[in-house]
């Protein structure tokens, strides 16, 4: 094997080591399942029955559960405007075609471009590739409704603070426990520390690695 050849494997398995997942930020848009019920009503206009029923729906660990719950109340078309405001991010690797499709402004064809480049390891890479076909400004915007799976026994505190309503204490739970063999021991061990749904909902974000 060539020197040059050498350089390449050597980089491609750092890169795939190192390059952790992220969480798109979404700050001007509320967490489905984080944002509390004035926020809700306010950011949707909503009537208490709405606001009830995606309380009670919570945990959400797809954006498909959410516009389940929001179909009962709202058209597409509302759903759409709706999401603007609230949402439950969406997992790049793994989502369907019809999960994809909820993002606000979302074509077809963008959605196949998603696809097209799985699997993600980074939001860099995210940026990057998606960037080939939208400005900056999109990419940015796209970013916010997207997340990719952070590794529980490789992602770094920092990685592991994109999480949603995560904590600097819940942080150190997770690298405590590590190594984990298995989501068994995973729904075990932070079960002590949070309920089944908040344990439910932090899975979401993470994957065996």
């Amino acid at each position: 094997m060539g020197i040059a050849r050498l350089i390449f494997v050597a980089g491609a398995i750092f890169i795939s080591t190192t390059a952790f997942a992220q969480v798109g930020q979404n700050d001007a848009i509320k967490d489905a399942n984080l944002a509390d019920i004035d926020s809700l009503r306010t950011a949707l206009n909503a009537d208490q029955a709405l606001v009830d029923a995606i309380e009670s729906g919570r945990p959400y660990t797809s954006a498909l559960q959410l516009d389940a719950v929001l179909s009962q109340f709202m058209d597409e078309d509302q759903r759409r405007k709706a999401y603007g405001q609230v949402f439950r991010q969406i997992n790049l690797n793994t989502s369907p075609r019809e999960e994809l499709m909820l993002i606000p402004g979302l074509s077809s064809r963008m959605a196949h471009e998603f696809e097209e480049y799985r699997p993600y390891t980074s939001l860099e890479q995210f940026r990057r590739e998606i960037g080939k076909y939208v400005d900056e400004d999109e990419v940015a915007r796209l970013e916010q409704y997207v997340f990719i799976p952070l590794g529980l026994n490789s992602a770094s505190s920092s990685d592991l603070m994109t999480i949603p309503g995560m904590s600097s204490r819940m942080v150190h739970e997770f690298e405590e426990y590590r190594p984990f063999t298995s989501m068994e021991q995973f729904r075990r061990e932070i079960g002590k520390y949070v309920d089944e749904d908040e344990v439910a909902r932090l899975e979401s974000y993470v994957i065996l690695d």
